[in-house]
């Protein structure tokens, strides 16, 4: 049976016979040339609307194809689908697709960037990893929209733009995650292919918006859940002095974003599978197989109201492995305070729907934004942010995992 591949620009599933090619519109052997023109496809799935190659199908499984006007050779394989320029060695390397979800003004597009920042520079070199953009395209929209603006200039993000005002197209960005694993015969890298899409907290407005517009996330392969600590009333008191509170109730609140996800995912990733078989006696339970990352961002806002000895005060083990005592030790410090914050209902929604879910606590920025929406003038000082993204490569099998510290 052939096995199912999802593009990480649009998540469809296709197998990699449905693969195709683009034309790479320089000479081939005969002397003919293919005429770069528009592909209605690409503009529609994607809104790149510039001149390219033509697209071909070959009926081969190998990664160069001729293209049958100009009999060129062309390495440029393209989703079925979409018709994006497919990574170097999609299919061969593990392919994760990550969906990042929450309420609107929880911090999403913060974390992401951190993360993203965290794990190319500072983290990845200690702990032994190593991303870099998959794609042009993820190289100068990372760089222009998300980095220089927080890091060079200071500046927060307005919003993420709504799936209805990107006319329903997924906008990913693309990484390559590698790592040197560790043999007794020696090293060698392993890499993962990471695919990060970030939500407006307005598409979860609605069960239909949900449905409408987040369709991605019946292929996501895991979920980074971003929830504001202050959204629940019994976490409110312990906020610092000048912090500014959200809303607790309404569309955006957090029990109503996570019952909205996990009505999404229900009908696409519940029932055995390979989590199924991790814990034993959930075979067929009807549990999502997804593991969910259920965040607790802006963790600067309530650190005051945090006990000296708390977990969530130790910085993590650093290293190329994922912690998995110290991880577990977090995972039930916030459940703990899930019950004085008054939000036992969320973790009886994912204890009853979910078959891996892990709690975590950090803070992106360090220190709460200035009333303009600037970054602390002690700057960016991110506390645990890869922590969530490792636990999630560590259940892939990506990362290795440490269980005593």
């Amino acid at each position: 049976m052939a096995t199912n591949l999802a593009c990480p620009y649009c998540y469809e599933t296709f197998t990699a016979r449905d693969i195709m090619f683009r034309c790479t519109t320089q000479p081939g052997s005969t002397g003919k040339r293919c005429t770069r023109e528009r592909d209605p496809v690409l503009a529609e799935r994607r809104g790149l609307r510039g001149e390219v190659g033509p697209v071909f199908t070959a009926k081969t499984k190998g990664h160069l194809a001729p293209c049958p006007r100009c009999e060129a050779m062309s390495a440029f394989r393209i989703c079925p689908v979409c018709h994006s320029t497919l990574p170097a060695q999609f299919g061969m390397v593990d392919n994760r697709l990550i969906a990042m979800v929450g309420a609107k003004a929880s911090g999403k597009t913060v974390y992401m960037t951190v993360l993203l920042h965290e794990l190319m520079n500072r983290v990845g070199a200690g702990g032994g990893f190593a991303l870099m953009a998959a794609d042009d395209a993820t190289m100068t929209r990372f760089g222009s929209d998300y980095r220089d603006q927080l890091y060079r200039d200071g500046r927060l993000f307005h919003g993420t733009r709504t799936a209805v005002a990107n006319a329903n197209r997924v906008d990913p960005l693309v990484f390559r995650f590698g790592l040197e694993r560790r043999r007794l015969l020696g090293s060698r890298p392993e890499h993962t292919l990471l695919s990060f899409f970030d939500t407006a907290g307005e598409d979860f407005n609605s069960q239909e918006s949900v449905q409408l517009n987040t369709r991605y996330l019946a292929n996501a392969d895991g979920v980074i859940l971003i929830l504001d600590p202050l959204q629940l009333p019994g976490a409110r008191p312990h906020a610092r002095p000048g912090t500014v509170l959200p809303d607790t109730e309404g569309e955006d609140s957090p029990i109503n974003v996570l019952s909205r996800v996990t009505s999404m995912l229900l009908p696409h990733r519940a029932g055995a599978g390979p989590a199924a078989r991790l814990l034993p006696g959930r075979r067929g339970s009807g549990r999502i197989s997804t593991p969910i990352a259920v965040v607790f961002a802006k963790l600067d806002a309530v650190w005051d109201g945090l006990a000296a000895g708390s977990p969530l005060r130790a910085h993590p083990p650093g290293g190329d492995r994922f912690h998995t005592e110290d991880s577990l030790n977090v995972h039930e410090e916030v459940r703990h305070l899930l019950r004085e914050w008054r939000g036992g209902a969320i973790d009886q929604i994912l204890d009853t729907n979910y078959e891996r879910y892990r709690y975590f606590g950090l803070s992106a920025l360090g220190n709460g934004p200035t009333a303009d929406s600037r970054v602390a003038a002690t700057g960016i000082q991110p506390y645990r942010v890869t922590d969530p993204l490792l636990w999630l490569l560590s259940e892939f099998g990506s990362v290795p995992r440490q269980r005593r510290a």
